[in-house]
């Protein structure tokens, strides 16, 4: 069972962050013991990456992408029904299916459809660029929420098939249910928000929400990218 890092005066509230800048800054405060460890950073994007960036800079660490992608229902581009790893292999939420009328050719259909927008989007952001055998090195992921938490369990899965070492999740805000679901399979979740209650939105914890698109996740990457190499 991973360790939970919370921030108690945070627990059960809204809009705790100015924005997704803010929310890495803060997280950055708890992991420094990370500094210096040669530990790997992988945002999930598109919301991850402005979370992580702050956090590689202030970790001076490297700023990596993994690839990851919800397997929506086919009514709605709302909720999904599991996710695909960068390999394109699938984590499906079980209970949820169980409870809806979906075939297995409906199923099948939603997974290449995913697959496909997931082979795009590593196209895009990481340019094909394989990704690195971890070697037993710490390894950091970072996302700007969980709510049902399947593309993060699915991001799991996959580094640890690249030989993580240490697996750390660190987020600004997540459902509470999920937390319970992830920590067996981390060993550390630091999550400074965490929600109970029957319902649940990431967007709830910010001030200032929006959905990023991929050019901005660019050129957050392009940005941190300089300032990396700028002289001293």
């Amino acid at each position: 069972m991973g360790k939970l890092i919370e921030d108690p005066h945070l627990r059960d509230r809204i809009h705790v962050f100015a924005d997704r800048a803010d929310a890495g800054r803060r997280l950055a405060a708890q992991l420094r013991d990370y500094s210096g460890r040669e530990a790997c950073l992988f945002a999930i994007p598109a919301g991850g990456v402005p979370v992580a960036a702050p956090i590689a800079q202030a970790l001076k660490v490297h700023l990596d992408l993994v690839i990851g992608r919800k397997i929506q229902l086919p009514w709605t581009t709302e909720a999904g029904f599991g996710a695909l790893d960068p390999a394109g292999k699938a984590v499906f939420n079980e209970e949820l299916l169980r409870r809806v009328p979906l075939t297995p050719q409906e199923i099948e259909a939603q997974v290449q459809k995913t697959l496909a927008a997931l082979k795009q989007r590593e196209a895009r952001l990481r340019g094909g660029k394989a990704y690195p055998d971890l070697a037993g090195r710490p390894t950091l992921i970072v996302d700007d929420g969980l709510a049902s938490g399947y593309t993060m369990r699915a991001a799991i899965n996959f580094l640890k098939s690249r030989r993580a070492g240490e697996i750390i999740v660190a987020v600004p805000t997540a459902s509470a249910h999920t937390v319970e679901d992830l920590l067996p399979l981390v060993d550390c979740l630091v999550c400074l928000n965490v929600r109970g209650g029957f319902t649940f939105a990431v967007a709830d914890a910010y001030v200032n929400w929006y959905d990023l698109t991929e050019e901005e996740v660019l050129q957050i990457l392009d940005s941190f990218s300089q300032q990396r190499h700028e002289p001293k």
